[in-house]
């Protein structure tokens, strides 16, 4: 079992930046890879970004190059630095964990609203 925590949400101005993070405990040595997903009013979940437990990360098209998927192995968190924020990229943000029995792990969210 893994627990995760998300932290970091808020409400940010369009263009401008939040850090999301997510602290894992538990069976972590179990963890194969992290990542971060959202859900906004009336859409699926949707996947953001992802890092692998050997350090390579992916990014949904919609956020590459302003979002940036980062660890710090020593306190078991993975962050979410989210840049030139847009209206569209408000939602819930869900941290996720897939272990490597193939179940996973969900945490409790986080709301990021980009309004003016």
């Amino acid at each position: 079992q893994v627990q995760l925590v998300e932290s970091g949400g808020g409400l940010v101005q369009p263009g401008g930046s939040l850090r999301l993070s997510c602290a894992a405990s538990g069976s972590i040595f179990s963890i194969v890879r992290m990542g971060w997903y959202r859900q906004a009013p009336g859409k699926q979940r949707e996947l953001v970004a992802f890092i692998r437990s050997g350090g390579s990360t992916d990014y949904a098209d919609s956020v590459k190059g302003r979002f940036t998927i980062s660890r710090e192995n020593a306190k078991n968190t993975v962050y979410l630095q989210m840049n030139s924020l847009k209206p569209e990229d408000t939602a819930v943000y869900y941290c996720h964990a897939i272990l490597s029995d193939a179940t996973s792990s969900w945490g409790q969210g986080t709301q990021v609203t980009v309004s003016s």
